[in-house]
C-alpha cells in the first residue's frame, strides 16, 4: 500500500502564523505546565499564564468569531456557573475561587484554539505541542543520565511530608538507563505517559491523511512510542487498549450496513458487560499483570475517604476547588502518597460529586456523553455537507474521539480531566464538534 502524498504546504499569511504560534504556546503551557513550574517556579508560572490569558481575550475581542446559539455547548456552561456559584456555600471560599481562575483560564484556551483553528490547524497545533513536550523530555532525561547522573528536585519544590524529600517529589530521578519509568520535564510519568499516547494519536492520523513529511512524522512517532514504552503508565496502557478497541469499532461500522452497526452496538454492549463482570471476578489478576497493588497503589483508600465525605453534602458538594488547595482541603485530613500530599481524589466522577455533588456529576456526565455521541458519528458517518454522499473518509475525523476515549479512561484513575491540559482538551472538543460535525482537511492552495 503505497504512502499518502503530502501536499505541498499552505502559504499562511503573517497573521495566520501568529494565530496558529498563540495557539501552539498555550496548548504547550497546557501540557507541560508541570514543567514550567518545575523549571521556573510558581511565580514566573503564574506571570506566563496570566499575560497569555490576557492577550489571548484581547485576540479573542478583536476577531469577534461568530458563534450560534445552537453551536453554545449549554451542559459546559452550565458547569461552569454552577462552580462559581458555590462559592457561596463552598467550605473554603479561597481555594474556589482561585482555582476557578485557573479553570477560567484554560477555558479560554479551550476556546481559542477551537474558534479560531480549523480542525486540521488544531490537529498541527496539538503536534506541534506535544512534540515539544516529549522532544524536550527525552532530552532532559538524557542530560540527567549522562551529566548530572543523580536524582533531580523542582526548582518550585513540593507539597510533601517530612524533612527529606520523598522519591515521588523528584523532578528526575535518573531513570533512563535503567528502564525505569521516565518523568521527562513534567516531573510525572502518568502525565507525560498520556502525552505521548496523544502524540502517538495525532502523529498516526497526520501520516494517515500526508500532513507530515514521511521521514518526521516516523521519527516523531518513534520517539513518541519510545516515551510511552519508558513511562509504562498501567492506566494509559489501559488507555491505549480501549482507544485502539474504539478504532477498530470505527473501522467496522465504517463499512458495516445500518442493519450491521445494530449489531455491532449489540455486541459492544455485550462486550463491554464482559469486561465488567471480568474486572470484578479477577480483579487480582488483571492488577499483578498491569503491576499494581490490591488497593490499586492506594487509590481505594483515597475513594473510601472521598465518598465519605462526599455522603454528608451529597447535592451540591463542598464547594469548587480543582486541584486542591494546599491548607484549604475538602477533607479534615490530607491524602497522603508515599509521603506526598495528593491534590485530587484520583478519580474525577468522584472529585466532582466531593466538589459539586450530585448535580455537578449530572452536568459532568451531560459534557462527557454528549461529547462521545458527537465525536463517534464524526469518526463513523462520512462527510455530509451537501447532496453528495459518497465523499471517503478521513483519519482526521477520528481526532475528537480517540483523544476524547483516552481522557475517559484517565478520568477513572485521576482527575487531570478536570485542569489544565485536561479541561482544555474538553472545552476545544465540546465547542468544535458542536460548530463543525463534518470534518474535513484543508485543501492544499
Amino acid at each position: 500500500m503505497s504512502s499518502p502524498v503530502v501536499a505541498p504546504p499552505a502559504t499562511l499569511s503573517t497573521r495566520q502564523r501568529v494565530i496558529a504560534a498563540h495557539g501552539t504556546f498555550g496548548l504547550f503551557v497546557a501540557f507541560g505546565g508541570e514543567g514550567v513550574r518545575n523549571l521556573a517556579g510558581w511565580p514566573a508560572y503564574v506571570t506566563i499564564v496570566s499575560a497569555y490569558t490576557l492577550a489571548t481575550l484581547v485576540v479573542l475581542a478583536m476577531a469577534r468569531p461568530k458563534v450560534s446559539r445552537r453551536e453554545l455547548p449549554k451542559a459546559l456552561i452550565a458547569y461552569l456557573v454552577l462552580a462559581l456559584v458555590s462559592v457561596a456555600w463552598s467550605n473554603y471560599q479561597g481555594a474556589t475561587l482561585l482555582t476557578y481562575l485557573g479553570t477560567f483560564m484554560c477555558t479560554v484556551v479551550g476556546l481559542y484554539v477551537a474558534l479560531m483553528l480549523t480542525w486540521q490547524q488544531v490537529l498541527t497545533r496539538l503536534a506541534n505541542a506535544l512534540k515539544w513536550i516529549i522532544g524536550l523530555s527525552l532530552a532532559f532525561e538524557l542530560w540527567v543520565s549522562l551529566f548530572i547522573r543523580d536524582m533531580v528536585l523542582p526548582i518550585s519544590g513540593g507539597v510533601y511530608v517530612g524533612e527529606e524529600p520523598p522519591l515521588l517529589a523528584y523532578w528526575s530521578r535518573n531513570l533512563l538507563f535503567e528502564g525505569g519509568k521516565i518523568q521527562g520535564i513534567l516531573g510525572n510519568s502518568n502525565l507525560l505517559s498520556i502525552c505521548a499516547l496523544f502524540a502517538i494519536i495525532v502523529v498516526g492520523i497526520q501520516l494517515a491523511i500526508g500532513s507530515v513529511r514521511g521521514r518526521w512524522g516516523w521519527l516523531w512517532m518513534a520517539l513518541s512510542i519510545a516515551a510511552f514504552l519508558l513511562t509504562r503508565s498501567s492506566t494509559i496502557i489501559v488507555a491505549a487498549i480501549i482507544a485502539a478497541l474504539a478504532l477498530l469499532a470505527v473501522v467496522i461500522a465504517r463499512r458495516a450496513s445500518a442493519r450491521g452497526r445494530t449489531t455491532l452496538y449489540a455486541s459492544a454492549a455485550v462486550i463491554v458487560a464482559g469486561v465488567i463482570a471480568s474486572v470484578f471476578l479477577f480483579t487480582d489478576q488483571l492488577l499483578a499483570i498491569l503491576g499494581k497493588s490490591e488497593d490499586l497503589t492506594g487509590r481505594t483508600e483515597f475513594w473510601s475517604r472521598v465518598i465519605h465525605r462526599a455522603a454528608e453534602r451529597p447535592w451540591f458538594g463542598w464547594g469548587y476547588s480543582s486541584p486542591w488547595i494546599p491548607g484549604q482541603l475538602p477533607l479534615d485530613d490530607p491524602l497522603i502518597r508515599h509521603d506526598v500530599v495528593q491534590l485530587h481524589a484520583h478519580n474525577a466522577w468522584l472529585d466532582v460529586w466531593l466538589q459539586l455533588g450530585i448535580l455537578g456529576v449530572v452536568i459532568f456526565a451531560a459534557i462527557v456523553a454528549s461529547l462521545l455521541w458527537r465525536s463517534w458519528f464524526t469518526a463513523v458517518d462520512r462527510p455530509r455537507f451537501d447532496l453528495r454522499t459518497d465523499r471517503p473518509y478521513s483519519a482526521l475525523s477520528l481526532l475528537p474521539l480517540l483523544i476524547t476515549v483516552v481522557l475517559l479512561v484517565q478520568s477513572l484513575a485521576e482527575s487531570r480531566i478536570l485542569i489544565e491540559s485536561g479541561w482544555v482538551l474538553v472545552v476545544l472538543l465540546v465547542l468544535k464538534t458542536k460548530q463543525e460535525r463534518t470534518i474535513i482537511e484543508d485543501e492544499a492552495p
